[in-house]
């Protein structure tokens, strides 16, 4: 996957700005693919040259003007032809993980506070996915709001990242509890 297919997948809903684009990343976006704004922006341009965005200069009076982008016919199609390619399977990439596989060789409390920070900022971002989760689907239960939302596509991807940040969050917490009980079994000896 490109950057330019998660940018026309975010513009999909409504005309944003290079801006609002860069908050509907960090909320949504993020879960699936990471992008500075500055890469945001590059990538605008590139899509309004070849022809896959469309963007229209709004007029403020009291801010500088804005740029909104939408996406054309044409970027519809590029989605389209994206979606019908292979998916190809992911991967964790993670510093954190090299770390702990060093587990019997370092500091474990070094590696202790940097899980408990992990698992923090995991929380934190359960925390928002269910926010954003319920402010999805409003009165609707998941059950309706999935069988008759009109778009389910940003829910979907969201209970994927909840799950995701659940799953290093649990795994944080486990991997804490096991290095302190290994250090306490330590000390006794």
């Amino acid at each position: 996957m490109a950057l330019r297919h998660a940018v026309l997948a975010a513009l999909l809903d409504e005309e944003l700005s290079g801006y609002q684009l860069a908050k509907a990343f960090d909320l949504g976006v993020a879960n699936f693919w990471h992008a500075q704004p500055q890469q945001l922006y590059a990538e605008l341009t590139r899509l309004e040259k070849d022809g896959l965005i469309t963007g229209r200069e709004v007029v403020q009076d009291t801010r500088p003007n804005k740029r909104l982008f939408k996406v054309t016919d044409a970027g519809l199609a590029e989605l389209d032809d994206f979606t019908a390619t292979a998916a190809k399977p992911s991967f964790i990439r993670d510093d954190l993980l090299v770390k702990v596989q060093a587990a019997d060789h370092v500091d474990p409390e070094t590696l202790v506070a940097q899980l408990t920070e992990r698992a923090a900022f995991a929380q934190a971002k359960i925390d928002l996915f269910g926010k954003l989760l319920r402010t999805m689907r409003g009165e609707r239960t998941e059950e309706d709001f999935l069988r008759h939302g009109e778009r389910i596509g940003p829910y979907l991807t969201c209970l994927r990242g909840l799950a995701f940040e659940q799953g290093n969050h649990d795994w944080c917490e486990r991997t804490i509890a096991i290095l302190r009980k290994r250090q306490t079994a330590r000390a006794r000896r």
